[in-house]
């Protein structure tokens, strides 16, 4: 079977410009590498999936999107954009560092969510007689200082005979965040290969992927707003 046939739908540096989160990044959004766009010829999707049909341990295949954080951020949530025909009832998920290809540098965290803290969502778009679904795993607690990371959020549904595959964003439409383009990384126990580069099988600059989370303010912010409080009451007592 031909590698890139099975694995994809459709055999410089990115920024994304977006400061809030859009339309198509749930509340909470912190970074969105953007929406799939059918129209583009180059419109595609790789396999990001654990089921009857592509499976294995901890997944069958997965796609990492990296992220740039410029200050202390807690994640509570991962998600993945996936033109799927499964119905998922719980997602995998890793959050990495020091990624480069055929490394897969350093776990930071990893778990399965399912139940109230798993959900799969119609987006609306669609492509290749499949439907995409956002697939968001909630609960999570990870604290990540500044810098650079990969995460991968994995459908989960061992006894599903059916694909999933995540949409990739050509352009960054609605994207949230920064990221580097064309460093995003594939794994897969089903075929040869781990933490090679996704455009090894495709145009992969970035995949319709985001994290949700909130940002720790850093102890210099905190002071300056505690000293920024007391001067208000200070002036407050003093107007009485």
């Amino acid at each position: 079977m031909n590698k890139i046939a099975s694995l994809s739908l459709f055999a410089v540096m990115f920024f994304g410009t977006g400061t809030l989160a859009s339309a198509q990044c749930p509340s909470g959004c912190l970074f969105y590498g953007g929406d799939f766009d059918a129209n583009n010829p180059n419109a595609d999707g790789l396999a990001n999936e654990n089921d009857a049909i592509i499976g294995g341990y901890p997944y069958g295949a997965a796609t990492y999107q990296n992220f740039i954080n410029s200050q202390t951020w807690n994640v509570t949530g991962l998600f993945t954009n996936n033109l799927s025909s499964i119905s998922t009832p719980s997602g995998y998920w890793e959050i990495r560092s020091g990624m480069h290809e055929y490394d897969g540098g350093t776990l930071i965290a990893s778990g399965t969510q399912s139940g109230s803290n798993f959900s799969q969502t119609p987006t609306g778009r669609s492509d290749f007689g499949y439907t995409e679904y956002t697939d968001l795993a909630t609960g999570l607690n990870v604290k990540l200082a500044p810098g650079m990371y990969w995460f991968a959020m994995v459908p989960t549904c061992p006894t599903c005979n059916g694909r999933s595959f995540n949409s990739n964003s050509l352009e960054g439409l609605n994207a949230v965040g920064t990221q580097v383009s064309d460093m995003q990384f594939f794994c897969t126990s089903f075929f040869d290969g781990c933490f090679e580069n996704a455009d090894n099988d495709g145009v992969f600059p970035t995949f319709s992927s985001g994290v949700l989370g909130t940002e720790v303010p850093e102890p210099g912010t905190l002071i300056m707003l505690g000293s920024g409080l007391l001067a208000a009451a200070g002036a407050v007592r003093r107007l009485i």
